[in-house]
């Protein structure tokens, strides 16, 4: 079944525990419910809110990869003024930094605590599932990504949280060492198994670009 761009899950409340094995540290965050996309946003998607297509020339329901983290936050924006809603950022005229308003109704990137929580759904271990089952990973991925929607979904319904292509997420990483870098969440098609788990957190520049590195949309729900 072919899971339609722009399908969105609600994600219920919730707490989850972060944690960092570079400093060796762990902290624990509120989610409040939200809407996060069932898919990551595919080349196809990207194309048709944007006119773009960055990446190279894989189909058109892969996730859109070579994408920075300032593309991501310009397709919320885009995607959102489509569609008749108050975009949620504000970059500054210089183009150096990005304001977040929370209240705002238009599409955004999860938070790191809301993409864990959305990840696990329920779930303790450090996956989901069955790696086979639930991801493209370099296990099983022949090297290459894959079509979105392809593999088994978690209990609340959200597919390729694990594998495929990382996530960007909106949090900065740790601004006194790595300064404007922001999270990246989930593994990708040529990662190795224990980069696929919901814990891992890496991070980089929100300028970089990558074959294994795309997003997914969020949205804030009402109240």
């Amino acid at each position: 079944m072919t899971i339609p761009d722009g399908a969105m899950v609600a994600v219920p409340r919730g707490r989850v525990r972060l944690s960092d094995r570079r400093t060796r540290r762990d902290w624990t965050l509120a989610v409040a419910p939200f809407e996060l996309a069932a898919v990551p946003v595919t080349r196809s998607w990207y194309a048709e809110v944007t006119g773009e297509r960055p990446g190279n020339a894989a189909g058109g329901r892969t996730p859109v990869v070579d994408v920075s983290w300032w593309d991501a936050i310009r397709f919320c924006n885009a995607l959102s003024r489509q569609q008749g809603l108050r975009p949620a950022y504000h970059e500054h005229a210089d183009g150096a930094d990005v304001e977040w308003d929370t209240t705002a109704d238009g599409y955004r990137l999860p938070t790191e605590a809301e993409w864990e929580h959305a990840c696990r759904a329920g779930s303790t271990g450090p996956r989901y599932g069955p790696l086979d089952e639930i991801a493209w990973y370099r296990g099983n991925s022949g090297e290459r990504v894959h079509d979105v929607g392809g593999r088994r979904p978690n209990a609340w319904g959200l597919h390729d949280m694990l594998g495929n292509a990382w996530d960007w997420c909106w949090d900065h990483y740790d601004t006194e060492v790595y300064g404007s870098y922001r999270v990246l969440r989930g593994g990708g098609w040529f990662d190795e198994h224990w980069s696929c788990r919901a814990s891992v957190r890496r991070r980089s520049h929100p300028r970089f670009r990558s074959d294994d590195v795309g997003f997914r949309v969020a949205r804030s729900l009402p109240g």
